[in-house]
């Protein structure tokens, strides 16, 4: 009980990181609804289940594509280009759009593409994987017991990160009904500009650490 206690706080501090993430998360359940919101949610548990899966398997094999030299700058490559790609096609889609568009909104996306966004937002984000690695390393030095001892953790882990971005869906739900037109607009600018400019951070703490 206690390592899900712990879980959960890690969780909880977890879900209020200001990130790519739940911009994308909140961005796309305020222009899409509900059920968009969640399948981008879905997509990103997924990723994490993944991620978590990977380290149970085994700690030592992790560590060792973590001090792999070229892999930081891979993924840290993807990743800045996954954003800065995702981020400039919603400002280019907003820049000919006028304030009727904004008037209605209805689902556009379809369920699949909503989850790979998710899915491809959290799992190519640095972040993620080098926070379950630093996870699964330090359970390891305190639970040498194996993947039982440590499943509590986990869980309290993953089920306060799916409560709290279903709360972020279900909140934006409820404030999408009194949205006005301009600020949908500002809404996806915004979303836009914070996915690119992560994206650019990312790409340019590659081209940082490859200078050095």
């Amino acid at each position: 009980m206690e390592l899900y206690l712990q879980g959960a706080l890690l969780g909880l501090g977890l879900s209020l990181l200001m990130g790519p993430i739940l911009f994308t998360l909140v961005q796309t359940s305020l222009e899409q609804g509900f059920r968009a919101g969640m399948m981008v949610g879905f997509g990103i548990w997924l990723s994490d289940v993944l991620f978590i899966g990977v380290v149970l398997l085994g700690v030592s094999w992790l560590l060792k594509v973590v001090q792999w030299q070229g892999f930081e700058p891979l993924l840290g490559t993807a990743g800045g280009l996954l954003l800065l790609v995702v981020g400039g096609v919603l400002l280019m889609r907003e820049r000919h759009k006028s304030e009727e568009a904004y008037r209605f909104s209805s689902r556009s996306s379809s369920y699949f593409s909503l989850w790979l966004k998710g899915f491809l937002i959290n799992s190519l984000n640095p972040f993620t994987f080098f926070f379950w690695a630093g996870v699964a390393t330090t359970l390891a030095i305190k639970h040498p017991g194996g993947t039982g001892e440590v499943l509590p953790f986990y869980g309290g882990v993953f089920s306060v990160i799916v409560l709290t971005d279903a709360l972020k869906v279900s909140l934006a739900k409820l404030i999408r009904r009194w949205l006005h037109p301009k600020v949908i607009f500002w809404s996806r600018i915004l979303t836009g500009l914070v996915l690119a400019g992560f994206g650019l951070f990312l790409l340019g703490r590659v081209v940082w650490q490859m200078a050095g």
